[in-house]
């Protein structure tokens, strides 16, 4: 138990005015014996799960044919399926709160380029697309591919697909030609729909030969739909395929089947930095469920809100952010390097557009601070209302960064989950206070635990997060796994019946609030395979990092566990700001930092410096893969990542073969 200051709280009034208040007061007219507080609220939807999300599906009008059971019963969690004989469709749920003149979009790219579509020319491009698609074979369960930036034909895209009830699976252009076949090659897409360029870091990148070839290693294309993104890459005129524009001209598909609940909707990528990324399956319904409760409830998003996320179409976050129209909010998406033209571009966006709900890495955040950005001096944010943040554990140092330098009326909401569930299991509470490393709340109806080797739970200490109750967006499975094998071996193995996820953190407790009688946050500490176990103690790769950013020549850092004389040795590698060269003098402030803030055993045994650090292409830093080169064992998908090169910087390094 802390009693740590909150960094922020709200007051009575804000909280009345929340969406999640104005839906718990519903509830409490209903069922009068919920217990108090956020906690009473969070036992009563896991003890009535189906129930939560009935009401939470009528309360936000969800377009469904209702029928039968709310939940199928099977022999473990994995079996439970809910709304099995309900339909829905996806892209009607999505197109059907906006109003027709709003904005549903606004797209920025770092070339300056920017464009807006309302709601009504949003219907009108998904639809023809819908049309031009129908007309080429495309049915329910057939695959669309996109490789696509973060604009609006990528939001088109997807919704063209899903009112059709085919599946929507995209890639982002920086992905790698092998990096697209692994993924492509495995659901064998009936269309592409791909870019010819695009702006990165002040450089034009040509992707014509990298869709030429794509195309040719995928039989099962009908159709290549072309995008013209970037006039210096012109597409040559014997280019096959139908140009965006000229599709856009099909006469329009206006009508949205209603297909079953649990209908494949998105196929999302594993990182596939260990071997072939894993095609993860998402339904339809689930994913609709799941992102209005987090979105509405968790984010406090309504219509006419503006809502960012620094992200591209190869991360989970992108697919999460889209659902906001389907409560009416304005999307405002951004294609470039999040530090060019300037390294204030996506404050500049967030002044501009009036962004009251901004998303962005934790590493971006820690990066702003490096740089040394103070956007609460330099821009107008008075709309601002909550700051996200995902991909990484958000450090202590940070969450002060935010409300120093940025806002100091601002919910800051850490958010943990995954491609695996497309969601969240641990995210934000408009209702809550913020304190400093933690993440506000577990989500509602997720029954989520920490547990020891022994799948025993956990009232204090770090442990393996788990959830124990079958939920809306848990995978419909994966691609081709018939019998569900791979499935299971990926969530259900280690602790038989209940979801593992794979990350390593714990409960933190609070006493009284003016909200609640007793608030329980999250601390993530990384993922639970990346941990390091020297002398056998389990140390999270986040309670290093945290304490290395506070080093002013620090500019990022990578830890793994190496193995050294019958034991497990601590091996830190820093990124460093430009010029600086480590020193027996940084090496002993980097080690004292660490020890005074946390336990000897933290300490690295070895510190090297390196001039770049690999991550993957939506920015994670990849202590596996590393881990793999130090020990000279191969890493089977280097595609996987963005910049693959920097993993020869970690290969027979002197210092560590002593």
């Amino acid at each position: 138990m802390t009693t740590t200051p909150p960094l922020w709280q709200p007051n009575p009034d804000r909280i009345a005015q929340t969406r999640l208040s104005q839906f718990e007061q519903h509830l409490r007219r209903h069922y009068p014996d919920m217990g108090p507080g956020y906690e009473g609220l969070h036992a009563w939807s896991l003890a009535n799960t189906p129930t939560f999300w009935r009401e939470l599906a009528e309360e936000y009008g969800v377009l469904a044919d209702w029928r039968g059971p709310d939940i199928e019963s099977g022999a473990d969690v994995v079996g439970q399926r809910f709304f099995p004989q309900t339909r829905l469709n996806f892209a009607e749920n999505l197109l059907a709160r906006g109003n027709p003149d709003a904005v549903a979009i606004v797209e920025h790219r770092e070339d300056g380029r920017r464009r807006i579509v309302t709601f009504a020319d949003l219907r009108h491009k998904s639809q023809a697309l819908a049309g031009y698609l129908k007309a080429q074979g495309v049915e329910a369960g057939d695959r669309v591919a996109g490789f696509v930036p973060n604009g609006i034909e990528a939001v088109v895209g997807m919704l063209a697909a899903s009112q059709l009830g085919a599946i929507w699976s995209s890639c982002s252009p920086d992905f790698g030609l092998n990096g697209v076949i692994d993924r492509f090659g495995q659901i064998e897409p009936k269309v592409l729909i791909a870019i010819n360029g695009y702006s990165y870091n002040g450089k034009v990148i040509d992707t014509r030969q990298r869709v030429a070839d794509i195309v040719e290693a995928l039989p099962t294309l009908n159709r290549l739909i072309r995008i013209d993104n970037s006039e210096q890459c012109p597409w040559p005129s014997d280019v096959t395929g139908t140009g965006w524009d000229e599709m856009l001209k099909t006469a329009p598909e206006t009508h949205y089947p209603r297909l079953p609940f649990n209908s494949p909707l998105y196929i999302l990528y594993s990182s596939g930095t260990t071997g072939e990324p894993k095609c993860i399956v998402h339904g339809a319904g689930g994913t609709l469920l799941q992102h209005i409760k987090e979105l509405a409830l968790h984010t406090d998003l309504r219509a006419g809100d503006r809502m960012f996320y620094y992200t591209t179409c190869g991360w989970m976050m992108w697919n999460w952010l889209v659902s906001g129209i389907g409560l009416g909010a304005t999307l405002v998406l951004f294609d470039g390097s999040p530090f060019s033209p300037e390294p204030s571009v996506l404050w500049d966006i967030a002044e501009k557009e009036q962004i009251r709900v901004f998303g962005a890495s934790a590493k971006y955040y820690a990066a702003c601070e490096k740089a040394g950005l103070k956007p609460g001096e330099s821009h107008n944010l008075e709309h601002l209302d909550a700051l996200l943040s995902t991909g990484s554990p958000l450090s202590h140092e940070s969450f002060d960064y935010l409300y120093r330098d940025v806002k100091v009326d601002v919910r800051v909401s850490s958010i943990s989950g995954g491609t695996d569930i497309v969601a969240c299991f641990a995210l934000g509470n408009p209702n809550l206070p913020v304190y400093q490393g933690e993440l506000q709340c577990v989500g509602l109806a997720m029954d989520v635990a920490f547990v020891d080797d022994d799948g025993q739970p956990l009232t204090a200490g770090k442990g393996e997060l788990i959830c124990r109750n079958a939920f809306p967006s848990m995978p419909v499975g994966f691609w081709k796994d018939n019998d569900n094998a791979r499935f299971y071996e990926a969530y259900f193995s280690r602790f038989p019946g209940v979801w593992a996820h794979g990350d390593y953190g714990e409960l933190s407790v609070h006493p009284e609030t003016q909200t609640t009688p007793e608030q329980r946050g999250v601390l993530i500490h990384g993922r639970s395979d990346a941990t390091l176990n020297p002398g056998g103690v389990r140390i999270g790769t986040a309670e290093i990092y945290r304490q290395v950013e506070k080093v002013e020549a620090v500019l990022e850092a990578l830890a793994i566990g190496q193995q050294w004389e019958d034991d497990v040795r601590v091996v830190l590698f820093v990124r460093l700001r430009e010029g600086l060269k480590l020193n027996d003098e940084l090496v002993q402030t980097i080690r004292q930092t660490i020890r005074s803030n946390t336990t000897p055993r933290h300490v690295p045994a070895r510190i090297v410096q390196v001039p770049d650090i690999p991550r993957t292409l939506s920015g994670k830093i990849v202590e596996l893969a590393v881990r793999n080169v130090v020990h000279g064992e191969p890493v089977k998908n280097k595609d996987a990542l963005a910049n693959p090169e920097a993993l020869e910087h970690f290969a027979h390094i002197p210092e560590l073969q002593q």
